[in-house]
């Protein structure tokens, strides 16, 4: 990549490379991007889950993107990141345990049918002589996440992210081998990518 300390050398556009080398380095960045992600959900909710009165509806919403973040991560058609690499973490048992249940607990609270906030249970009241009065709508809140399973997530998406950077590292080295056996004239026509100051990775 280029050196971003460098502007004087930093390039306006680049040249777009479409290989397996490129491709497998573009899927690596889409699952480290996650992780920061799931990161950044996990340091607000410790945040959130230190108040008096946490916002309910911003802990659900970052618990929920940071379980869908990180799940994604294991999408078995990329293979990026497999339950083996949890494992070589070498993380405490009890850490990488709580990985198995992840895959669960997005489901639940992403799913497309169940409330993952409450049940409900239907009841109706009596008078005296037994008749129907009326009806109550009775709801039981389930548990919401605690400050412990977001540490949790948290070390583990830590540590994957560490494991994820070095074999970006490697990979960027695999297009670059590439890139330098193909000819200037081969380059040149390749499609244009215009960057802005951000992009420049």
């Amino acid at each position: 990549m280029p050196d971003e300390t460098d502007t004087d050398t930093t390039p306006g556009t680049v040249r777009r490379l479409d290989s397996p080398e490129s491709g497998e380095l573009a899927q690596l960045s889409a699952v480290f991007e996650d992780l920061q992600y799931v990161l950044r959900c996990c340091e607000h909710l410790v945040s959130q889950l230190t108040v008096p009165r946490p916002d309910s509806a911003v802990v659900e919403a970052l618990w929920t993107g940071a379980l869908v973040g990180y799940v994604r991560c294991f999408s078995g058609r990329a293979k990026v990141v497999t339950d083996a690499d949890v494992e070589s973490l070498e993380l405490e048992d009890e850490v990488t345990a709580f990985h198995k249940n992840f895959a669960t607990l997005r489901d639940h609270y992403a799913s497309r049918h169940v409330n993952p906030r409450e049940a409900f249970t239907i009841g109706i009241a009596q008078s005296n002589d037994g008749h129907p009065t009326g009806v109550a709508i009775v709801s039981a809140p389930r548990p919401p996440v605690d400050d412990t399973t977001v540490r949790v997530l948290g070390r583990i998406a830590y540590a994957l992210s560490g494991l994820v950077d070095g074999r970006m590292q490697e990979s960027q080295a695999k297009v670059l081998e590439a890139a330098r056996t193909m000819t200037p004239a081969q380059l040149a026509e390749l499609p244009l990518i215009h960057l802005s100051q951000e992009t420049v990775g």
